[in-house]
């Protein structure tokens, strides 16, 4: 984040009573364009380039006892993945097991000087640590390496921001930065230690420039939040106006086929790659389901385990669909070795964001790509109802799109419907939005047979027809005695 320095001034007053600055314009128009400076600073969000692009790393990893990653083969696989798409080179890397972390240095002080031995014999620029490092541990162990260190959150910040293409998203991105950044500016900038101010600068003698740069910070922060809470609201108003439709939204690891998921079921232009965080903005579209109707499906942005939190809480209006959909499928890459706990990592953030996951639908994908197909056996034992598909190949879809309408179906009543055979509108609504059985013809009359969602009962008002429930042995004299029952 650029940052705006200014030079220390002395005051004088006149003997009419004006202030002057040595150098400059009086205090007053001095201060009125260091607002406007300012205000320019925060005008508008700005992405910044990777800081870690087209460099030469280290890896580097403590691994807990009791942690998941115990057991891995390689714990620094979805590491090298995450840096590698930043346009990271890998060079080398080290991993020390331990029972606790070091407080100071995160690692001992005897594989401190392994990895400093190790980085510079590569020509290592920098050391990426796959832990969540303290700011305190980040100055310690740059002190004691001599290069730059990089933790996780931070390289995910960095793949966010290149990333992010929305006005919405650049928000979310730049606000986790400086959250992340905040604790840690000492460290950052150069430029910190010098003095600023004097006698009759307004903020006191012998200020520090890192206490300017905070309140820059703190101002950017305040803008930020104030600008995606106006997002949010419009975002807001955006989802609860689709409570006429059925709503579907995907959820999932990173790079486990979302994307391509969407395209196989809706025919969108989604974009699609083979790395990690491909796409961040929520997209919505029309998907319609076989003996169904149309439904709403939408594809969130993927997870990874040790999401910054930060990240977690900018992003939070971004899964405003996931939130309020009527079923979510998590797609699982089931082809990948730890499978099972990215399950276990989605459902965490899931609850972080206050998501209920229990109307889920758990989707095996990329099947095709299998060597061992016991993975998915397992998987299938512990999730009874999953359904096994390839989006690249559209192996499974059909299974997919029957598997989403029977449990869409259980949010729905069955209803006969009688209206007038010219009801045009009537015959496109039920066509949408309906799973039709029947069709009978009597002259000027139509009768159907169908399935609609609770949700939409209420769409019936608009028509001139006679409704009777066929799931319950009380008849319904009117659509609003039926509205009523049916969100009790």
């Amino acid at each position: 984040m650029d940052s705006t320095v200014l030079c220390p001034y002395t005051r004088s007053v006149a003997s009419d009573g004006s202030e002057t600055v040595k150098g400059v314009p009086p205090l007053a128009k001095h201060r009125s364009k260091k607002k406007t400076e300012v205000n320019k600073l925060l005008a508008e969000p700005k992405r910044e380039k990777l800081k870690v692009k087209n460099q030469k790393a280290v890896l580097a990893a403590v691994v807990l006892e009791d942690s998941e990653l115990s057991t891995s083969e390689d714990p620094l696989e979805e590491l090298r993945g995450l840096v590698e798409t930043g346009g990271v080179q890998v060079v080398g890397q080290i991993i020390q097991k331990r029972r606790m972390p070091d407080p100071a240095t995160l690692m001992g002080k005897g594989k401190v000087d392994e990895l400093k031995m190790l980085a510079n014999s590569l020509g290592a620029e920098l050391v990426v640590f796959d832990n969540n490092l303290s700011p305190s541990q980040g100055r310690n162990l740059e002190r004691e390496l001599d290069t730059v260190i990089v933790d996780r959150s931070e390289v995910i910040l960095d793949i966010f921001a290149s990333r992010a293409r929305t006005y919405e998203a650049k928000l979310q991105v730049e606000l986790a930065q400086l959250l992340y950044f905040q604790p840690r500016l000492k460290r950052l900038w150069t430029h910190l230690e010098r003095i600023e101010g004097g006698v009759g600068a307004g903020r006191g003698p012998g200020e520090k420039q890192l206490e300017t740069d905070k309140r820059l910070v703190d101002k950017r922060i305040t803008e930020l939040r104030r600008k995606l809470s106006s997002v949010e609201k419009h975002r807001g108003r955006m989802v609860h106006q689709r409570h006429n439709h059925m709503t579907v939204s995907l959820v999932g690891y990173t790079n486990a086929g979302k994307s391509t998921l969407m395209n196989a079921l809706t025919g969108a232009d989604v974009y699609v790659a083979d790395q990690l965080f491909a796409t961040l903005d929520t997209r919505t579209r029309k998907w319609t389901l076989p003996s169904w109707g149309d439904v709403l499906l939408s594809d969130t942005v993927g997870f990874v385990r040790d999401l910054p939190h930060h990240l977690v809480a900018s992003f939070r209006s971004t899964l405003e669909e996931a939130r309020y959909a009527d079923l979510l499928l998590h797609v699982v890459d089931a082809s990948h070795p730890q499978a099972q706990q990215q399950i276990d990592t989605v459902n965490s953030v899931l609850d972080e964001l206050g998501v209920s996951h229990e109307n889920t639908l758990l989707v095996l994908n990329k099947c095709d790509a299998l060597d061992d197909r016991s993975i998915v056996d397992v998987l299938r034992v512990k999730f009874e109802n999953a359904v096994t598909v390839s989006a690249a190949t559209g192996e499974g879809i059909d299974r997919l799109c029957a598997a989403v309408a029977t449990r869409l179906g259980k949010g729905a009543v069955e209803l006969k419907i009688d209206g007038h055979v010219g009801d045009g509108r009537l015959h496109h609504f039920l066509n949408q939005h309906a799973e039709i059985t029947t069709t009978t013809y009597d002259d000027e009359q139509v009768t159907f047979h169908c399935r609609l969602s609770r949700q939409l009962l209420y769409r019936l008002d608009a028509f001139e027809v006679s409704i009777e429930r066929l799931d319950t042995d009380e008849p319904v004299t009117s659509i609003e005695t039926d509205v009523s029952t049916a969100t009790e």
